[in-house]
């Protein structure tokens, strides 16, 4: 089985990348902007940092590690079957001040839609707070659904809770309750 190739942008330390170990993918690219994270990138996932003259080549063994993901193109990734991402979630946390799109971090959600439309990603797979869900009296979900159909794609959500995801080995993933 050829394996999914992933970009993953606002990677974290990437859990994706250990969560899916095992599973037919494969990383071909990270973005992030903090630099502790992208330490890790570099140690443990292998991540090269490069600059915006990178360019994909079939066959290139170098796991591109970017900055900015809205600078992103299709020719510094090459083809994308699975583009995998969680913007910032402070502006819709129902913790937080609740700007929402006003907010330069909530508008990162439609810059990850742009980022698709870019590299024409086959799937997308996006997460964030539950507080998105009510965003604008839930004009922002709304948006987003739009968005995602008028660049193709189709849409599913859920809202998980880590208090009951189970791990081999271990009662529970996180022992706290966390949507």
């Amino acid at each position: 089985m050829t394996p999914l190739r992933v970009l993953d942008v606002c990677s974290g330390y990437s859990a994706s990348t250990v969560a899916w170990a095992g599973l037919p993918f494969r990383h071909i690219g990270y973005s992030e902007i903090e630099a502790f994270p992208r330490a890790i990138l570099e140690q443990r996932h292998g991540a090269t940092p490069v600059g915006w003259d990178h360019r994909w080549t079939e066959g290139g063994n170098t796991v591109p590690l970017f900055g900015d993901f809205t600078q992103i193109e299709e020719h510094h990734v090459g083809p994308v079957d699975l583009l995998a991402g969680g913007t910032p979630c402070q502006s819709f946390s129902v913790a937080g001040k609740r700007l929402g799109l006003d907010d330069p971090r909530g508008n990162l959600t439609l810059e990850f839609l742009a980022l698709a439309e870019r590299v024409r990603a086959e799937w997308l797979l996006w997460e964030n707070v539950p507080g998105f869900l009510s965003d604008d009296g839930g004009r922002t979900m709304g948006t987003f659904m739009r968005l995602l159909g008028e660049l193709g794609y189709g849409f599913a959500w859920r809202v998980l809770d880590v208090q009951f995801i189970r791990v081999d080995g271990h009662e529970r993933a996180i022992p706290q309750r966390r949507r």
